[in-house]
């Protein structure tokens, strides 16, 4: 599968900014092209975002970052790129010119895609030389944790373009849903916009407030939508008879006068006035950045809940969070990582998740030792042991785990984990981890583990090959010259 090896972006506002940062993230370098001047320091904001979100989504090791560079003209930031990615404002006019633009300096197989929320790639497509590789690709904000982008071709883009496309969005955690036909508005925002225009009846009729209206929708259908959609959770209000017998209960209801669907509302001042005072009242006093923080740190644990879905295979963007995950463990990380034999391997670095809190608001116990079986995979991976070698049919079993419990992690802390071998011979493989507060370098907690190579189609224990055993064992010589840790070799209610 071919990949996007440079990418350009050519508006950096909040679509734009989030397309930066999701490349960015997945090791993309990207040139920037937005003649705003306080460019930088939004398109800097929006990354700073992106790699908290990031830091609490997923404990598998990312690329390194992309290079961000921010270019003077629009043809500097094409060159060379082989994913374009439009996000100027929404006017047919300024996207056509812009995208034409894009269209006479870009590479003759660079992508470009337009991140329109409605406009028709036909039209969009119509005063290129090469309109056969524009398509929208419209995604949904945040683009750095959402990710859907409906891909749309017009009358003149090729299916090798959008057959490229949606390839090329898998290897950066994203899922590219390819709109049949042509129609404006797509499919997600039509579904949006009718469900906004009965709200704005709703509250110009003064049925409800603003804030009533969000509580009917997150504390009822829009936490099964996260999981199941609208037909799907249908067809279970179907009971045991499923989607037909719910049509046919139900599909009645459609002639009911209830709807205002077909009349819009004025949004007059008054009107206005009204919904901007409630939504004034409702935010409580929290700036634009603490919301979108707050809405990022839900997202993340709504998607590492939907991973564990389906008894642990994943369900809707759960699913293809775990096959992300699973891409970038194959991967490593893309790096090998060096060490310093005089101090111990400084292996994960996250935070703490609020998937990962009790009702103390601290890290519960079993999140630690996910932490430091990270750490184990980490170094297995170090040293030889990634997926294909699993996959192969050998590995390192964890047999006996020690965890003392030090300090508190808290939500949004920052920690990172130390790993040191203190024995390994042909088959075992005996490690200390230490968790930290990256801020103060304090300990929050140790691990020991024991861990054995397996043959796991035979189910037993076997040597470890030469070109694994050498690269274990020569940390390991490394840091026998090291002060035996704190802690090492203790039992629990071992007296201090």
């Amino acid at each position: 599968m071919t990949g996007i090896n440079k990418a350009a972006c050519i508006g950096g506002g909040v679509i734009g900014g989030g397309w930066i940062a999701r490349f960015l993230l997945a090791g993309i370098d990207v040139d920037v092209f937005d003649p705003h001047p306080e460019a930088s320091r939004i398109v800097g904001e929006v990354i700073a975002n992106a790699e908290k979100a990031y830091a609490m989504l997923t404990g598998a090791p990312l690329p390194p970052h992309g290079r961000l560079t921010f270019c003077a003209t629009l043809e500097e930031a094409v060159a060379g790129a082989d994913w374009i990615q439009e996000s100027v404002p929404e006017r047919l006019d300024l996207k056509r010119g812009v995208l034409t633009a894009i269209d006479a300096v870009a590479r003759p197989d660079a992508l470009i895609g337009s991140s329109t929320s409605g406009l028709l790639p036909t039209d969009l497509q119509r005063d290129m030389k090469h309109p056969e590789r524009l398509f929208v690709a419209h995604p949904y904000n945040p683009v750095y944790l959402l990710p859907l982008v409906e891909i749309v071709g017009g009358e003149k883009t090729s299916a090798a373009t959008i057959k490229a496309a949606m390839e090329r969005l898998q290897p950066i955690g994203m899922k590219g849903v390819h709109i049949a036909k042509e129609i404006e508005a797509f499919v997600g925002d039509r579904l949006l916009e009718a469900l906004w225009r009965e709200a704005l009846w709703l509250i110009h009729d003064d049925i409800c407030t603003v804030e009533t209206l969000d509580d009917v929708i997150r504390y009822s259908f829009g936490l099964r939508w996260a999981q199941m959609g609208l037909f799907q959770t249908y067809r279970i209000a179907g009971g045991e008879a499923g989607m037909r017998h719910f049509l046919a209960q139900f599909g009645p209801c459609l002639a009911w006068p209830w709807t205002k669907l077909t009349d819009v509302v004025d949004l007059d001042d008054a009107l206005i006035e009204k919904i901007g005072q409630q939504s004034d009242e409702q935010a409580a006093g929290l700036s634009i950045r603490e919301l979108e923080r707050i809405r990022d740190e839900n997202l993340v644990g709504i998607l590492q809940a939907l991973k564990g879905g389906d008894g642990g295979k994943g369900w809707g963007a759960g699913k293809l969070l775990k096959d992300f995950e699973q891409s970038l463990w194959a991967q490593g990380g893309g790096t090998t990582t060096s060490f310093d034999p005089s101090k111990p391997l400084r292996l994960v670095e996250t935070k703490v998740s609020p998937a990962w809190v009790d009702y103390n608001g601290h890290m519960t116990e079993h999140r630690y030792l996910q932490v430091f079986g990270d750490t184990s995979d980490a170094l297995l991976r170090l040293v030889g042991v990634d997926v294909a070698y699993v996959e192969a049919g050998h590995s390192y079993y964890t047999v006996e785990t020690h965890i003392r419990h030090l300090g508190e992690a808290k939500l949004g802390q920052a920690i990172h984990s130390t790993c040191r071998i203190l024995d390994v011979d042909d088959k075992r493989l005996h490690v200390f981890h230490t968790l930290h507060d990256t801020a103060t370098g304090e300990a929050l907690a140790t691990a020991e583990h024991m861990l054995l190579h397996v043959d796991s189609k035979a189910g037993k224990a076997t040597p470890a090959p030469a070109v694994i055993l050498d690269k274990v064992k020569a940390i390991g010589r490394a840091h026998a010259e090291l002060a035996a840790p704190e802690g090492a070799g203790r039992h629990v209610g071992q007296r201090r």
